[in-house]
């Protein structure tokens, strides 16, 4: 009986992964008609007023009532940091770069996090993390080599080096704010990504104007903010409840995978046997780094969804 109950979460846990991976496609396919930083804002905004009707009840009225100005400043920041530079990162990275490029790179975060929590606050890594980093990198190396600058792909490579560090400083406060437990993950995951989003549209619409969507791309935008947004992050953490450290993270490292294989189907996005053996070594290695900070069950879980 125990292993029937506890194979549920982790059937929902592939079926987050499976939605999350399947973002990657879409966003491509919308990037052909709404630009990049206006499609983030969009996805993110609407995704946010999915969580509107949750924040109308009276004990998340009254716990946002009494922020005070300290957790108010901590969460605009975590807005900023993560959702309009991660996610705004994330989008143009994907204009300009393959779908498992991207992924593979987002996957630098945990090395981030390892490090800057050494300086910020206080976490030092375990010896297998430290291996888990190096394979990583290793992996990555074996991916990209010979690296090549050539069209987009360098600045491509830079936007997403942006992204990623802006993702890693939105796990150091996102652990920051969740580690006392004073808030509450959806009044944290609602008040960030509001602010996060107003911005990123704000930004887009100021660059590139407001765009013409077809009623294809607002299924598109639809399916992303309620479906692989709003539905996903809280069945997770729904999973999180059931799942180890070890369970959480390696679930999670099948993305790099299944980004490959859908990318491969619907964008004609080829991998060599080269690229695939970098892909299962970052994949390990990255799953080996983030075997501790799973615990933590931060609100910034979204980080490349």
């Amino acid at each position: 009986m125990k292993s029937k109950i506890h194979l549920l979460p982790i059937l929902q846990a592939l079926l987050v992964t499976f939605l999350w991976s399947t973002s990657f496609i879409i966003i491509k396919w919308g990037l052909l008609e709404i630009p990049p930083v206006t499609f983030a804002g969009l996805r993110y905004f609407l995704a946010a007023l999915c969580f509107m009707p949750f924040m109308l009840k009276k004990n998340y009225l009254d716990e946002i009532k009494k922020l005070n100005t300290i957790q108010w400043r901590k969460l605009i920041l975590l807005g900023f940091v993560f959702y309009t530079f991660t996610q705004g990162a994330q989008f143009v990275g994907l204009s300009l770069l393959p779908s498992v490029s991207v992924s593979l790179l987002l996957n630098f975060t945990p090395i981030f996090v390892a490090v800057m929590g050494i300086f910020l606050i206080n976490e030092i890594p375990t010896k297998l993390q430290w291996i888990g980093g190096v394979a990583f990198i290793l992996g990555v190396l074996v991916y990209f080599f010979p690296v090549s600058f050539e069209g987009n792909q360098g600045l491509g490579l830079l936007v997403m080096g942006i992204g990623v560090v802006a993702n890693s400083g939105a796990a150091i406060i996102g652990r920051d704010i969740n580690r006392d437990k004073r808030i509450s993950p959806l009044v944290i995951t609602f008040i960030s990504m509001s602010v996060g989003a107003v911005i990123l549209l704000a930004s887009g619409i100021a660059m590139d104007g407001i765009p013409t969507i077809s009623l294809e791309n607002s299924l598109y935008l639809l399916w992303l903010a309620i479906v692989n947004t709003a539905f996903a992050f809280t069945l997770w953490n729904i999973t999180l409840r059931s799942l180890t450290a070890m369970e959480s993270s390696i679930i999670n490292g099948t993305m790099l995978i299944q980004i490959a294989v859908l990318a491969w189907y619907f964008l004609d996005e080829s991998i060599t046997l080269q690229e695939g053996a970098g892909m299962l070594i970052a994949a390990l290695g990255a799953v080996l780094v983030q075997l501790k900070f799973k615990k933590n069950k931060i609100a910034t879980s979204l980080s490349q969804k």
